[in-house]
């Protein structure tokens, strides 16, 4: 059940009637109208979704695994180090000392 459409006055707006057939059923889309939705619906779907090609395939997706596994390993190690680490607390230090 649809609710009434209701105009921003509050006034219910006429509702347009259904075009019937003989035997009280709505018509079919015409072949030609169907045909034009189609055209439209797959030229906006390429458009959403982009070319075929886009985005990564898998073996990508690995490569970029182990890159980014590689450089989380090498950030590790300098953030871990004993220069990075003495940096870091003297930072602090003087943080915590100002306030």
């Amino acid at each position: 059940m649809s609710l009434p459409a209701v105009h921003r006055t509050g006034r219910r707006l006429p509702v347009p009637p259904t075009p019937q057939t003989p035997d009280g059923l709505a018509p079919a889309v015409r072949p030609k109208r169907r045909r034009r939705i189609c055209v439209v619906a797959g030229f906006l779907r390429q458009r959403i979704a982009g070319p075929p090609d886009a985005g990564m395939t898998t073996a990508e997706y690995a490569i970029g695994t182990i890159a980014a596994c590689a450089f989380a390993a090498v950030l590790y190690r300098v953030v871990t180090s004993d220069v990075v680490s003495g940096a870091i607390g003297q930072l602090l230090d003087r943080a915590l000392h100002v306030v």
